[in-house]
């Protein structure tokens, strides 16, 4: 491409991101100002929107990251906490938990939260996880990296990973390789569980080496989801 015509190109380029950064904040600005009115309105509703405009704000800035536009809801939470033994030995971990729906439904389901190891790498939802669950283990990294993170902070084989992660966003190499890596860190047995919006298995069962379990489909989450729970055979 000739000079001049780059130039303007790069001009065109940079009218469109300062317009959709100007969108962006004309957007934020609305959901604080319907936010700061919902809670004089209904201050014990306000926990659950805020951490919706929370997760809107991080799917805006990484929605490859992020993977939902809310948090998972409490019927998807509770389904997956299911799929978790309370009475099991060890610690729980958790990946990508966000704002923390899914923890939620494990501490209610008997899972004590010294059990729980938290792998999250948004700092702001590290915070919020903090401060909700001070007696968890909060790991602020990359849970794709999750071998590296944790072979030496778990003191036990771990009684089940729960993974709140966007997998299908990601190749089905790297896929393979955090379910072979989770295996490495779990009990014989153990429960991988991981929670999708795709109608198929975001692991690809051609693979083996491990057993699937499905639900059934939540319909009422949003958008309707399907856990998927894997075992090393």
């Amino acid at each position: 491409m000739p000079l001049p015509a780059l130039q303007i190109f790069e001009r065109k380029i940079g009218r469109q991101l300062r317009l959709l950064d100007i969108r962006k904040t004309i957007i934020e600005r609305k959901i604080e100002r319907h936010l700061r009115l919902f809670e004089q309105r209904s201050p014990k509703k306000s926990y659950r929107l805020d951490d919706e405009v929370r997760f809107i704000r991080s799917w805006i800035e990484r929605p490859l990251s992020t993977g939902a536009v809310t948090p998972s809801g409490k019927i998807l939470a509770r389904t997956m906490a299911r799929y978790v033994d309370p009475s099991s030995i060890g610690p729980v971990v958790e990946l990508g938990p966000g704002t923390g729906p899914v923890t939620e439904a494990l501490v209610e389901a008997g899972v004590d939260p010294s059990r729980l190891v938290l792998v999250e790498s948004n700092p702001a939802f590290c915070r919020i996880l903090r401060g909700r669950y001070p007696n968890a283990t909060l790991v602020q990294g990359d849970a794709y990296s999750m071998r590296r993170l944790l072979e030496t902070l778990l003191f036990q084989r771990a009684a089940a990973v729960v993974s709140g992660l966007p997998l299908i966003t990601k190749p089905v190499k790297m896929r393979l390789r955090l379910i072979r890596d989770a295996f490495d860190l779990m009990a014989p047995g153990a429960p991988f569980v991981q929670f999708t919006y795709a109608v198929a298995s975001p692991l690809p069962r051609r693979f083996g080496g491990f057993s699937v379990e499905a639900s059934e489909r939540i319909w009422m989450n949003i958008p309707p989801a399907r856990v998927w729970v894997y075992r090393k055979i």
